[in-house]
């Protein structure tokens, strides 16, 4: 075996109350880790002499010390394949900032410790000064340019295609054990399992169909897939983005044009101002999503909260440079109360709260107010 494999962390299952109903559980096992649209994705590389970290020598049971730093070139591509992402026209931006306090997404190139990316929102809960993302071998090399278009879709909270249900891969299992316990690899038999064989919830799968051209397709040898017939000689993805992964990264996260004055305060529009003490209600479907703007009459300590028999991820953002930056966010899926946030509100500055609506359930009315 020659090819390098993307090794994904991992992460515990999501745990829901008992007696959730499949339709609800469903929808917050697809839409937990996405983003809000509009968010503003900021990246950064760890560059100190200091960014690195102590790795396992494969094979050696010695241990050493290697950077997190990047060479330009490295770097470049990255910044290209951010673009590549963005020119699709999605409403997720990516901006690049030199702290890494600043970023939600914090990469390294660290040789010896394969390519990986936490998958979406999972990036939040790892510590400011620790990576979200590796790029461990040369993105120069031909055709290694696919590793960070893969790695970026993790981090937009798509999935290993070839870990989908619906590919109906029956995997001789002993022989991808096998390949990927030898070099270039090394992986034990969990890590093999985790990010190759196990098979995702239907719930979390990239697509409706499988989809063997995505970039987040693994390619593999010839002797590990023993059905579909046609695959025992090798599976070959071109390491593009393919047209599914075009349209399921614009499904979550359609281009957000910003509405015109006149229609922000229109009842029916999702864009428009939160007043406090005045409840909106939310008129969302499953996966929907309401934009507003705060304006705060005053400095001091605020509530923004969502009411109903809904599960709903409620996020504040603060202007800052003409662009939102993260305040902050709760996510109440699959609990019997309603997500609140707490924040400082600075009067003179904008604020905005957007509220995505995984399902609903009793009356389904909910609603949305800032006190």
């Amino acid at each position: 075996m020659t090819q390098r494999y993307c090794s994904l962390p991992q992460q515990p299952a999501p745990s829901f109350a008992p007696g959730l109903a499949a339709e609800r559980s469903s929808a917050l096992v697809a839409g937990r880790r996405m983003w809000v649209n509009g968010t503003v994705l900021h990246y950064c590389f760890f560059d100190a002499d200091t960014d690195g970290s102590v790795i396992h020598v494969p094979g050696s049971g010695e241990t050493r010390w290697v950077s997190w730093a990047g060479a330009k070139e490295q770097r470049d591509v990255v910044r290209e394949c951010f673009r590549q992402w963005q020119d699709l026209g999605i409403g997720v931006t990516f901006a690049e900032v030199t702290d890494h306090r600043e970023a939600e997404l914090r990469i390294g190139f660290q040789y010896g410790d394969g390519s990986w990316s936490q998958v979406g929102r999972d990036a939040l809960v790892v510590g400011l000064n620790e990576r979200t993302m590796n790029l461990g071998w040369d993105l120069t090399r031909p055709g290694q340019r696919a590793t960070a278009l893969h790695e970026i879709g993790h981090a937009l909270g798509m999935q290993h295609e070839h870990q989908s249900p619906l590919a109906g891969i029956h995997w001789d299992d002993e022989a991808v054990y096998a390949d990927l316990a030898g070099p270039p690899n090394f992986w034990n038999r969990d890590r093999t399992f985790f990010n190759i064989l196990r098979k995702l919830d239907a719930s979390e799968v990239n697509g409706s169909v499988w989809d063997p051209q995505s970039i987040m397709a693994y390619p593999f040898e010839a002797g590990l897939v023993l059905e579909p017939e046609q695959y025992r000689g090798g599976l070959h993805s071109p390491g593009t983005l393919s047209p599914a992964d075009k349209e399921f990264v614009l499904r979550w996260y359609p281009p957000a044009d910003p509405p015109s004055v006149a229609d922000r305060f229109d009842r029916g529009d999702p864009h428009r101002a939160l007043v406090p003490f005045r409840s909106v209600p939310l008129s969302l479907g499953p996966g929907g999503q309401a934009d507003f703007t705060v304006d705060p009459p005053e400095t001091r300590d605020y509530a923004v909260g969502t009411f109903g028999d809904g599960d709903s991820v409620v996020v504040a953002f603060e202007e800052r440079d003409g662009e939102p930056r993260y305040l902050a966010g709760q996510d109440d899926g699959g609990t019997p109360h309603n997500a609140v946030l707490r924040v400082r509100l600075v009067k003179g500055r904008r604020y905005f709260v957007r509220v995505r609506l995984y399902s609903t359930w009793g009356t389904g009315e909910t609603a949305v107010m800032c006190w």
